[in-house]
């Protein structure tokens, strides 16, 4: 059967009865990114508001009796709804759903159907799959590429047919509906049950589709074609926005416009003129930048060999370099009489070491010094190099070499 959801996507809540509620659990994905389990339960209605995912599409968001539903997800004919409090069965209980969310799938979603027909029926581009997506929705393409001159047909295409204000409708057809060999589709769930749902775009196409969707194409408002990427195995990924998501589009495209006039000096038609010429100054500089580096590396090495304190262990600190800075210095110095510790970056915080010297030495010393920076790396022949996070902790690298010195020194 269909869902009251599916019969009526504009309902926005309505009464229904719990049927049974058992013990469950939900993988989340926590604020840290990793996997959590949410103990709770598995509730079955009725009949239900809230669309489960399927066919391309999220579930909903939404309520039974205040109660969040934190997924929604079908089974066969029936939905299950997790909730973290117990619903008793037999109980009346109103859902509602969030609306804006349900808008939303239902914009983007008879969005991408309008694409696939248009994209087919201009240039036989089959759509193979698709998904809807959190900020953009993506189609797959059944084409190793498709041309701008395409895109902009396909674009102008659709939302001709978005003015016209074409009727959507939905109907079910039984599976041996002699109808349904003339419907567009991809094939049915294996654990379909029931009637064959067909979503029809008057003069457009017909699809067997699952999903929540718009009953004419004018609220869809306008679809925004961003562009494409290449896909697996010689497919194309089309990405797009239709309805309110152009609006939120355009109002950030408006923001970031207004903050680069004000930066740049400039309307926005010098915009890409300008940073083009920041970029040509930007790279100048660095090479700049990086030869007076190197040229410095070049004077510290000599700098340092020829101090009256050369030997036994040396150490310097620099917040500005990199490791070819380093490694220069280290090159120019080229003895292993001594154990030079370099370093760069923050002085407390994180930056970047070097250890050099006699190869067996270098290699005792270069995972302990790495341990006490609290950082990693690597080394090979007289070189030890990696990041740190605890460069406060530099003097107790310099205390271990020099016991390190000392030790060899007394052996000798």
């Amino acid at each position: 059967m269909a869902f009251r959801c599916q019969r009526d996507s504009y309902a926005r809540e309505f009464t229904t009865t719990v049927v049974s509620c058992s013990p469950a659990e939900l993988q989340i994905e926590g604020s840290s990114g990793k996997k959590e389990v949410l103990s709770g339960f598995q509730v079955v209605l009725e009949d239900t508001l809230l669309f489960p995912e399927g066919g391309g599409q999220p579930d909903d968001h939404g309520t039974v009796n205040d109660i969040s539903v934190l997924r929604v997800t079908r089974r066969g004919a029936q939905a299950d709804h997790f909730t973290q409090t117990p619903l008793t069965p037999g109980t009346e209980v109103l859902v509602r759903v969030d609306w804006e969310r349900r808008f939303d799938h239902m914009q983007q979603h008879s969005g991408q159907h309008l694409i696939t027909a248009v994209a087919d029926h201009l240039f036989g581009l089959k759509t193979t799959s698709w998904e809807l997506g959190r900020l953009r929705s993506v189609i797959e393409l059944d084409s190793p590429s498709v041309t701008m001159d395409q895109l902009a047909a396909i674009e102008q295409s659709v939302n001709e047919k978005i003015r016209d204000r074409l009727p959507v409708n939905v109907r079910e057809l039984s599976l041996d509906d002699p109808e349904v060999e003339q419907v567009r589709a991809r094939g049915l769930p294996d654990d379909h049950a029931g009637p064959i749902r067909v979503v029809t775009i008057e003069g457009v196409d017909s699809n067997m589709c699952c999903g929540t969707h718009v009953s004419n194409l004018s609220d869809l408002q306008v679809i925004k074609i961003l562009g494409t990427e290449k896909g697996k195995k010689n497919k194309t990924n089309l990405s797009f926005l239709a309805g309110n998501r152009v609006l939120r589009w355009m109002e950030r495209s408006h923001s970031t416009e207004r903050a680069l006039t004000a930066l740049l000096k400039c309307g926005a038609e010098g915009h890409v003129e300008a940073v083009k010429k920041l970029q040509a100054s930007s790279k100048l500089l660095q090479k700049n930048n990086l030869n007076l580096l190197r040229d410095l590396a070049v004077h510290i090495a000599h700098s340092l060999r020829n101090s009256p304190d050369w030997g036994g262990v040396v150490t310097l600190h620099r917040k500005e370099g990199d490791s070819e800075f380093m490694n220069i210095i280290a090159n120019e110095i080229g003895s292993e009489e001594t154990l030079l510790f370099l370093t760069v970056g923050d002085e407390k915080g994180a930056g970047l070491f070097l250890l050099a010297g006699a190869a067996e030495a270098v290699e005792t010393l270069g995972p302990r010094v790495a341990e006490v920076l609290e950082g990693k790396g690597a080394g090979k022949k007289g070189r030890f190099q990696g990041k740190a996070t605890k460069m406060s902790r530099r003097a107790e690298v310099q205390a271990l070499l020099q016991d390190y010195v000392s030790t060899q020194s007394a052996e000798e």
